[in-house]
């Protein structure tokens, strides 16, 4: 597994997976492709850096993390479908660490995304909050 940070020119790829996350975990973001993309960009170009993960020469996701905060903040993480039930997640988020040379990062969950939560419990992430929405 082998972490690599993004530029400008890896923009739709992130885009796209930055989709795939969206409609996986079933988060109410109705943003477009286009939107999407001009997100992205904004968060390359303040406080965010986006990694690719890769697997013999593929890219099999990405992370978005926030480097401005105290304790990092890992705002996206996906991996691509193909490359699922492989451990390829456990081992990303790993080798991520090593490469940002970090042991302490913060994640949110969407309530409802139990394959999320499970995920990051697996890898010992610990409640601290709830965060709340009133509409």
């Amino acid at each position: 597994m082998k972490v690599r940070k993004c530029n400008n020119d890896d923009l739709s790829v992130l885009t796209a997976f930055n989709k795939c996350l969206i409609e996986d975990e079933q988060s109410d973001n109705q943003m477009s492709e286009t939107e999407l993309y001009h997100r992205m960009k904004g968060f390359l170009e303040t406080e965010y850096d986006a990694y690719f993960f890769g697997v013999d020469g593929k890219v099999v996701g990405y992370a978005l993390v926030k480097n401005s905060s105290t304790s990092l903040y890992l705002r996206q993480f996906y991996i691509d479908c193909p490359y699922r039930r492989m451990h390829y997640g456990e081992q990303a988020f790993h080798e991520l660490l090593r490469y940002l040379d970090v042991d302490t990062i913060d994640i949110e969950v969407l309530t409802w995304n139990e394959r999320g939560i499970e995920f990051w419990k697996k890898l010992n992430f610990k409640e601290r909050s709830v965060y709340m929405r009133y509409n």
